[in-house]
């Protein structure tokens, strides 16, 4: 896609994604046979429910039929939330992240895998889990420290944090 039609794409969507008060996170077009896949990828601090996808490429779609944007080639429009595996990049990722087992690959060589704490202009505030019965530490690292980072899917969270507070209060009464 080029610059340009990238550019009028964003113009042309971010009003309308706004508007939802829901952020524009990516616009991409890939080519998919003989169409092409418009995809829009919206969040929210509040996450994005299926009915405000649904309503979002209603709207977008009759602003692209208003205009040429797209050219006229066939297309395919898909509005979506992005995925529980999307990078963490900018600042109000990490927000949204905050209670979220994250894992960050470090500028200076290795990973760290830790709850996100809190999050402030500089950094994160995190717990890093124990290892084998130790108890968690905390441990700051500034943004400038993530070569990269993404939320780490949790299957079985509710049970390990039942698990270590039914250990802290075994511990308790002993």
């Amino acid at each position: 896609m080029s610059t340009t039609q990238s550019e009028r794409l964003r113009e042309l969507l971010e009003p309308l994604v706004s508007a939802r008060e829901l952020d524009l996170e990516e616009v991409e077009v890939t080519p998919a046979g003989k169409r092409r896949v418009l995809r829009i990828v919206v969040d929210s601090d509040e996450g994005v429910q299926l009915d405000a996808c649904a309503e979002l490429s209603r709207v977008v779609s009759e602003k692209l039929d208003e205009t040429d944007v797209m050219g006229g080639a066939p297309y395919v429009l898909e509005v979506t939330s992005p995925g529980a595996d999307r990078p963490l990049t900018q600042h109000r990722h990490y927000v949204r992240a905050t209670g979220r087992l994250i894992k960050a690959q470090l500028t200076e060589g290795g990973e760290l895998v830790a709850r996100i704490v809190s999050v402030d202009d500089e950094g994160l505030d995190l717990e890093v889990p124990g290892v084998k019965g130790r108890k968690a530490t905390t441990r700051r690292l500034a943004f400038a420290e993530i070569a990269k980072a993404r939320v780490e899917i949790e299957f079985n969270r509710k049970a390990t944090e039942k698990a270590a507070v039914e250990t802290d209060e075994s511990q308790e009464e002993a």
